[in-house]
């Protein structure tokens, strides 16, 4: 793999897949037969500052639900992508518009629809228990779960090494 540490300083983007990566794998279904997506509380802070703090922040997901899209939107994501089939099409809709290259990009999937975009990113990562195929070709794979703090994680590490991390008075609020 590249110098994962020096490839982190490049990072202007963070993209996330929803279903297993920032909402866990095992989800309820509600009487109408609706999924019911669990949040993770540490990666909305760690998303709304990375926000805060400059970087642009996605979500390409192949779900259509409102409150996934009022969720990050309170957290103040603007490149939500819903119902993407085709993740790729999506991606390259969001490294156009905010003039991007993949280099500067680091994605998180956990599924087989995520592999052409983990393919192309300057840092491709995954929740612990992604799929097999997925483990296989990652940069990094985190120590936790999707929807359980990955998001964080990965966030997290990018700041760190940008020292963004609690950089400034934007690191202790909402």
């Amino acid at each position: 793999m590249k110098n994962f540490k020096e490839h982190l300083l490049k990072i202007r983007a963070l993209v996330f897949d929803i279903d297993g990566v920032l909402s866990a794998s095992l989800i309820t279904l509600s009487d109408d037969g609706l999924p019911r997506r669990t949040v993770n509380i540490k990666d909305g802070y760690a998303l709304q500052y990375a926000v805060k703090c400059g970087y642009h922040v996605a979500i390409i997901t192949g779900a259509v639900s409102e409150s996934v899209k009022v969720r990050y939107e309170k957290l103040g994501l603007t490149d939500i992508y819903m119902k993407a089939a085709d993740k790729d099409m999506y991606y390259q809709m969001f490294k156009q518009k905010h003039d991007l290259a993949d280099e500067e990009i680091l994605y998180m999937g956990d599924d087989i629809p995520d592999i052409p975009v983990l393919k192309q990113v300057g840092i491709s990562c995954c929740p612990a228990d992604a799929a097999v195929e997925v483990l296989s070709l990652c940069d990094y794979i985190s120590q936790y779960e999707g929807g359980k703090g990955c998001g964080r994680d990965v966030i997290e590490q990018v700041m760190k090494a940008q020292g963004t991390w609690m950089g400034n008075s934007e690191a202790f609020g909402w």
